[in-house]
């Protein structure tokens, strides 16, 4: 007789792990997703290469028409009033996305937008290089801009979510800030070698590092944020995007006379839309940049060092190859060079600034290096007036190169300065959107700095007229950063 079968005993359920991912709701601690855990505060290493590599590409894609300019416009057949917006479009782009992409990464997660960015980048640089009009390229470039604001601004947020507040913080952004200056360096240098060749050639290398970048980034970077709630502040965006093309609009066409009523109109918009930009950033429930910040004296400091950067420095700095090609009669890669002297001596001394943190405050750092880039640019007087290269004396170049160092020991002053200010004036969890601020002031003064250059370079105040006004801007710049000090 067959025995009944007995059901065997239900054997206890296996304890299920915990899942590795973060909500929304999760405190910040909780790796945010199965490769993360203690890897932020073991590898502060691979967070700091990595977001130094993605700021070198994006910083290079920057820089690399500065050399360029002449040789583009020929094969665009670009008019000469047009010139600026061959350089002003990425900064373009980086002005108006960088306070979004700021609260985007610190509400949504900085690693997330970081390779965004960098995917971003690389896709947008690559459509750059196949652009066969001025409007085709320009509109490339503000999409690689809005690319690379997702970059920085996530990097500097990824930065504090990985160094401790301290000496080891201070090391960090001064190194991130060394290869900004890398960056500027080594993009004109590319554009010069390979644009000898095809001007297209350089876009084509940044696109496929941007897309190497990426690939890194993904497999190294640990989540973090800091969520305040609300939607992203879509109307604050577009008020500045519009504000900010309206007068970059009036600047470049101010060259064929700023008395005109097109130009008034423009200016008269671009003063109407911030002014909404104002209103807008007071009822959002997560507005851009939050105004309660405007009281703090570190945190005006910083911005106002991000802003005259862009009008003194980036915007002589950005057309000085054109008028060095101009001047001296040399070729791109030539130019080049001589741009080398510049951004490698700021790369080098950005990255042994970090030295003087203890004993050096950012905002005096930043003085310092406004002083320096003013005493060097007034030393050129004189020497960029167009002449053919067989009229060049010796006593230009003994001129120029001096100027050239003491300019680049100023700017890599200014770019260790600037990240170390932009982290320091905003509390902890807000480090993209004191990144975002900064940056965004940068790029405005950049764009409007360009602008403004190009303009009276080109019209009868020549090159001397455009080195008074850099001269000038630096000089309201130092006693700007030095009279905002915190009261005690």
């Amino acid at each position: 007789m067959a025995q009944p079968v007995r059901p065997r005993p239900a054997r206890p359920a296996a304890a299920q792990p915990a899942p590795a991912h973060r909500t929304r709701d999760a405190p910040p601690h909780v790796p945010a997703h199965p490769r993360s855990g203690p890897r932020a505060a073991l590898r502060p290493g691979a967070t700091l290469a990595t977001t130094s590599a993605a700021t070198t590409v994006a910083l290079m894609n920057y820089t690399a028409p500065m050399t360029a300019v002449p040789g583009i416009s020929a094969a665009l057949a670009t008019p000469v009033s047009g010139r600026a917006w061959l350089l002003n479009g990425a900064p373009l782009g980086l002005a108006v996305f960088l306070l979004v992409a700021g609260s985007l990464a610190d509400d949504y997660g900085r690693r997330r937008l970081f390779l965004i960015g960098t995917l971003a980048l690389g896709l947008t640089t690559g459509l750059g290089a196949f652009a066969t009009t001025t409007l085709a390229f320009t509109l490339a470039r503000v999409a690689q801009g809005a690319a690379s604001a997702a970059i920085l601004a996530a990097s500097l947020g990824l930065l504090v979510g990985a160094f401790p507040a301290g000496a080891a913080r201070i090391r960090a952004t001064g190194i991130w800030g060394a290869f900004v200056s890398a960056g500027i360096a080594l993009g004109p240098l590319l554009a010069g070698s390979l644009g000898s060749v095809d001007w297209r050639l350089p876009y084509a290398a940044l696109a496929l590092a941007a897309l190497l970048t990426a690939v890194f980034a993904f497999r190294t970077l640990d989540e973090s944020r800091a969520p305040r709630g609300g939607r992203p502040d879509l109307a604050g965006a577009a008020t500045l995007g519009l504000a900010m093309t309206a007068l970059l609009i009036a600047l470049t066409l101010g060259r064929d006379g700023w008395l005109r009523a097109p130009i008034g109109l423009l200016l008269l918009a671009a003063l109407v839309l911030t002014a909404g930009f104002v209103a807008v950033e007071r009822r959002a429930a997560a507005p851009l940049i939050d105004l309660s910040l405007l009281r703090s004296r570190a945190f005006l400091a910083s911005s106002a060092g991000g802003l005259f950067t862009g009008l003194s420095v980036i915007g002589l700095f950005s057309f000085l190859p054109t008028l060095l090609q101009q001047a001296l009669g040399v070729s791109a890669l030539g130019t080049a060079w001589l741009f080398l002297l510049w951004s490698g001596t700021s790369f080098v001394v950005a990255l042994q600034a970090r030295r003087l943190a203890s004993r050096v405050t950012a905002r005096h750092q930043l003085a310092a290096g406004f002083v320096l880039h003013g005493v060097s640019v007034l030393s050129l007087l004189g020497t960029l007036d167009p002449a053919p290269a067989t009229h060049i004396g010796a006593s230009v170049w003994l001129r120029l190169l001096p100027a050239l160092v003491v300019a680049g020991i100023g700017s890599g002053l200014l770019n260790a300065a600037l990240p170390r200010l932009a982290v320091e004036s905003v509390p902890p969890e807000r480090a993209a959107m004191g990144s975002g601020a900064n940056n965004t002031a940068r790029y405005i003064g950049s764009s409007a700095g360009v602008a403004l250059t190009i303009a009276i370079a080109t019209t009868g105040s020549g090159a001397d007229g455009a080195l008074l006004l850099s001269v000038g801007l630096a000089l309201v710049a130092t006693v700007s950063v030095l009279s905002l000090r915190e009261r005690r």
